[in-house]
């Protein structure tokens, strides 16, 4: 950002230095000048040590962008070059168009046979003078527009990085400053300062302004990330640990050879959950994961917990439900089928507000539960039963179960289930995903509902591709919002000013004509990460999510071996592990069969989740898996001692 705030000083240029055991100074080698002191030494050095590296990423910020603005201007300068040498080869062809031209008009005007030849020779050198002169005038033209395509692509590339990383840098600088808030206004209301601390606890030595001069709040300004803008005095802001840089790439996925036809001959029509598949189909993903990602488009829900309308509310959350699709667009590699007993969590508590957790509750037939909760006031839970049939040329994937979503502040109670999703041309030609089916989104404490419907691709049909249309009605009936765009790419709602019957004098869907007001965006699809089509073409939230980290349970999809050796582009040594693994699950899974019937037991399989217990809703109506609590707390104690031997 190309301004600072007043009285901030620039780190690239900051002088820092220390006064004594607690006290140090930050100047920018001018008028402004600020000496601060700490409570102790030691965190004196945590402040000189902070400040120290944030000053050195500014001058290697500030060296970067001199280096680019070098190259710039060396590639102007070679422009420039090639437009002067444009420039000297047009003189040159009009000169020796005009000669050649003269030379066409005396050849014209002769009369005499011996001048011919001789007329006949002028003309010639001249046509292969402008013939060369032409020629060369054709290679400046396409150096010239070779390189300008070159550096345009290079350009637009780092034009698009640097607005990706003002948007990330703008979140995470919003998120600092309302943690720096919330923590400013905790300290002041437990904590009585003198009035000498009321105000900035640093002392500025200005020569150029004196104490009558009036500030003013410079929150809403979007902040100098080279610039200090903090107190020094308050110790909270010291206890916040710094937001976690999550990875932003995976290892490219290898081209393996593998014969389709030795494999597909003996799966048309069987359950493709009971089919040993090799990794070659799959992506490093578990399809706990895959569920964790229906949380990439968060900030819906968010704004949904803002609202006071529940029509409105109900927009959000229908958008939500489409967006959860958008991910899927070019994602052909089946996930892997989870464990029975595997978890996955998704703590993503300090930079977005929310904590998620999965786990696989039954493996005949694979159900999955999953449950996440916001501070911001909204919990999502669902459970998801996958069944899949494979028809030859194409694969049907058909979810069972429901997805409800409760709003804590207005308690409305929202429940839907998900579309068929099929995978065409498993056999021959390129493969690609289409989602189709109809989702009733109901709000069961008002009644409101919302129809969604995703239209099947169809090659006559003149319909966008992958289009989403739907209506949101109140307990009534009455039409209030209509839903339109497509569930890769975006989402608009437009408000119901008037709607008028069809020709049979009822309302029916497909013949009522609405009068909406203008249509307003409200979800779009965030861009692919650069060289996603190398990396399964996984989101930004997906390369994530298989990324290692410290605390996880041992039950943690992170953890699982044969996942790992995928990943890393072991897909052999991948194989032989999912084979270990499943063959494990099989020796468990009887041992706790033959277990049951020594009990006397009448179910043969007495499994029960973890985290996990089967209830029945009474809101919805439903029986589904709901999380019953102790996983967290078990995370914060570090004792996963009830956990199962998984992997």
């Amino acid at each position: 950002m190309g301004h600072t705030c007043r009285g901030t000083i620039n780190l690239a240029t900051a002088n820092i230095a220390v006064e004594d055991s607690c006290n140090f100074v930050i100047s920018n080698g001018g008028a402004q000048t600020y000496h601060l002191k700490a409570s102790s030494e030691v965190e004196r050095q945590r402040w000189i040590t902070a400040l120290e590296l944030a000053k050195a990423k500014a001058v290697q910020m500030q060296a970067e962008s001199d280096c680019r603005n070098t190259e710039i201007q060396s590639t102007l300068r070679t422009l420039n070059s090639k437009v002067e040498d444009l420039a000297t080869c047009n003189d040159l062809i009009v000169k020796h168009g005009s000669a050649l031209q003269r030379s066409l008009s005396e050849l014209e005007g002769l009369r005499v046979a011996v001048d011919m030849g001789e007329k006949v020779k002028q003309v010639t050198e001249r046509a292969t003078l402008f013939r060369i002169t032409s020629n060369a005038m054709i290679n400046a033209c396409r150096d010239f527009l070779s390189m300008a395509q070159s550096h345009s692509k290079r350009w637009q590339k780092a034009l698009q990085t640097e607005r990706e990383q003002r948007i990330r840098l703008e979140e995470t600088l919003e998120q600092l400053a309302k943690q720096h808030n919330h923590l400013e206004r905790a300290f002041r209301g437990a904590t009585v300062l003198p009035p000498s601390f009321r105000g900035v606890s640093g002392k500025a030595d200005a020569s150029d302004e004196d104490d009558d001069n009036e500030f003013f709040d410079a929150m809403e300004e979007p902040f100098d990330e080279l610039s200090l803008a903090s107190n020094p005095e308050s110790p909270q802001p010291l206890e916040l640990e710094p937001v976690r840089q999550r990875r932003t790439r995976i290892p490219d996925k290898p081209n393996y050879y593998l014969n389709l036809w030795s494999i597909m001959k003996n799966c048309i029509g069987k359950e493709l959950s009971k089919i040993p598949m090799p990794v070659n189909f799959n992506e490093p993903l578990s399809m706990l994961q895959r569920l964790s990602e229906d949380l990439e488009y968060y900030e819906l829900l968010d704004k949904a917990a803002k609202s006071h309308s529940s029509l409105e509310q109900m927009c959000y959350v229908a958008a939500f439900t489409v967006s959860s699709y958008s991910t899927t667009v070019h994602r052909t590699g089946k996930p892997f089928n989870p464990l029975l007993g595997e978890t996955f969590e998704l703590d993503r508590h300090r930079e977005c507000g929310y904590r998620s957790l999965c786990e696989q509750v039954s493996h005949h037939p694979p159900a999955a539960a999953h449950y996440a909760f916001s501070e911001k006031g909204w919990t999502l839970r669902q459970e998801i039963t996958l069944a899949s049939k494979f028809r030859g040329k194409y694969l049907s994937i058909m979810p069972l179960g429901s997805i409800q979503c409760i709003f804590e502040k207005s308690n409305n109670h929202y429940s839907w289930k998900k579309v068929t999703t099929t995978v065409h041309n498993i056999i021959v030609g390129k493969l690609w995903i289409d989602q189709s089916g109809e989702i009733d989104v109901v709000n069961h404490k008002t009644g409101d509902r919302c129809h969604l419907k995703f239209a099947p691709y169809s090659y006559f049909s003149r319909d966008v591709p992958r289009k989403v249309t739907g209506v949101v009605t109140d307990k009534d009936g009455k039409a209030h919002y209509v839903l339109s765009g497509t569930w890769d790419e975006k989402m608009e709602f437009s408000k119901i000013m008037q709607s008028s019957k069809g020709e049979n004098g009822t309302e029916g869907k497909q013949r009522t004509v609405y009068q909406t007001l203008k249509a307003k965006e409200i979800w779009r699809k965030n861009p692919l990460p650069e060289g996603a089509e190398n990396m399964y073409y996984f989101s930004s939230l997906a390369l994530t999510l298989n990324e290692p980290e410290e605390g996880v349970a041992p039950t943690d999809s992170r953890r699982r071996p044969d996942q790992r050796l995928m990943e890393e582009g072991h897909w052999d040594e991948a194989n032989a592990e999912k084979q270990r693994l499943e063959e494990k699950q099989r020796s468990t899974r009887r041992e706790r069969e033959r277990e049951a019937v020594k009990a006397a037991s009448g179910h043969p399989d007495t499994y029960q989740a973890l985290w996990f217990e089967k209830m029945d809703d009474p809101v919805s109506g439903e029986t589904l898996h709901i999380y019953k609590g102790g996983y967290w707390e078990a995370k914060e104690q570090g004792n996963w001692d009830m956990c199962p031997d998984v992997f």
